[in-house]
C-alpha cells in the first residue's frame, strides 16, 4: 500500500510560526508533524510514501520519500494538491493531511477495513472543541452517517447535532475507490473546470471533502472507521500549544 501526504498549504493561521517553514515541519516533542505521520505509516508497512510540497517546499527533504510539487498552492486548494500525485493513486492508497498528529494504531484500524473508501472519523469530536476558540466548530469537517454509510460531509454541511463525528483528514482508497475518484475528478476537469464544484467555487479551490461528497452523490459507498480521540489537528497557535503540551519531550 502507498500513501500520499498533502503538505502544500502555507499554514497562514499558524503565523508567525510558519513565517519561515511549512507547518508540517513544526516541532512537536522532538519530531516534526510530518515525521510523526511518516513514522505512523511506516509502522504499518506503508513504505511507498509521496509528499506533495508547495509553500517553502524545498525545506521538506526526508529520505525515502517521493516528492510532487504544487507551485500554485496560493491559488489552489487541497484537492488540486492531492492530484499533483495522481499517478501514485493506482492500486489504492492512504491519503493524509499534513497538519494532523496520529499514531500507528489509527493507521492500523484504517488499513484493516475492506471497503473501497474509508474515512477515519472521531466520534468524540465535540468535547475537543471546548475552549478551542481559534478554530470554531464551523470549521470542522463533520460527517453524517445513514445506514452505515456516509451521507454528507464537509464544513457547514452537517449540523453538529446530526454529526456522527469529525473527519480527521486520514482516509483509505482501494484500487476501485481510487479509480472512482480519478474518474470523477477528470470528468469535472474536462467538462466544467471553472464551474462551482460542490461547495467550492471551482475544482481548483476544492477540498478533499468536496470530492468525497461528490462520490457520495454519485452513489459510491463511503464508510467510516470510528475513533475517539488519539489525534490532534494543528491549525492555530492554540492547537500548537496543546500539541506541544501533550507531546512534550
Amino acid at each position: 500500500m502507498k500513501a500520499i501526504i498533502v503538505a502544500a498549504g502555507p499554514g497562514s493561521r499558524l503565523k508567525p510560526f510558519t513565517d519561515d517553514r511549512p507547518k508540517c515541519l513544526l516541532d512537536i516533542g522532538g519530531r516534526t508533524i510530518l515525521q510523526r505521520a511518516i513514522d505512523a505509516l511506516r509502522q504499518n508497512g506503508i513504505v511507498e510514501i509521496a509528499v506533495v510540497r508547495g509553500y517553502r517546499g524545498e525545506m521538506i527533504s526526508y529520505t525515502g520519500i517521493t516528492y510532487y510539487e504544487n507551485p500554485d498552492y496560493s491559488s489552489t486548494n487541497l484537492l488540486e494538491s492531492l492530484f499533483r500525485a495522481e499517478c501514485e493513486m493506482d492500486g489504492g492508497f492512504v491519503v493524509s493531511y499534513a497538519d494532523i498528529l496520529y499514531g500507528g494504531d489509527i493507521v492500523a484500524k484504517l488499513i484493516s477495513r475492506p471497503e473501497d473508501i474509508v474515512l477515519v472519523v472521531d466520534v468524540g469530536w465535540s468535547h475537543r472543541y471546548r475552549g478551542r476558540d481559534q478554530h470554531p466548530v464551523s470549521e470542522a469537517e463533520l460527517v453524517r452517517v445513514e445506514n452505515g454509510r456516509v451521507a454528507a460531509i464537509g464544513k457547514g454541511v452537517v449540523e453538529p447535532g446530526e454529526a456522527h463525528g469529525e473527519f480527521i483528514g486520514l482516509a483509505r482508497f482501494s484500487s476501485s475507490g481510487a479509480e472512482a475518484m480519478k474518474a470523477a475528478y477528470n470528468e469535472v476537469l474536462n467538462e466544467r473546470p471553472g464551474a462551482p464544484f460542490q461547495r467550492a467555487s471551482s475544482l481548483k479551490t476544492a477540498y478533499l471533502n468536496d470530492m468525497l461528497q461528490e462520490l457520495v452523490d454519485r452513489g459510491h459507498m463511503v464508510t467510516t472507521v470510528d475513533i475517539d480521540g488519539g489525534w490532534i489537528e494543528i491549525d492555530t497557535p492554540q492547537d500548537l500549544e496543546e500539541a506541544r503540551r501533550r507531546f512534550a519531550v
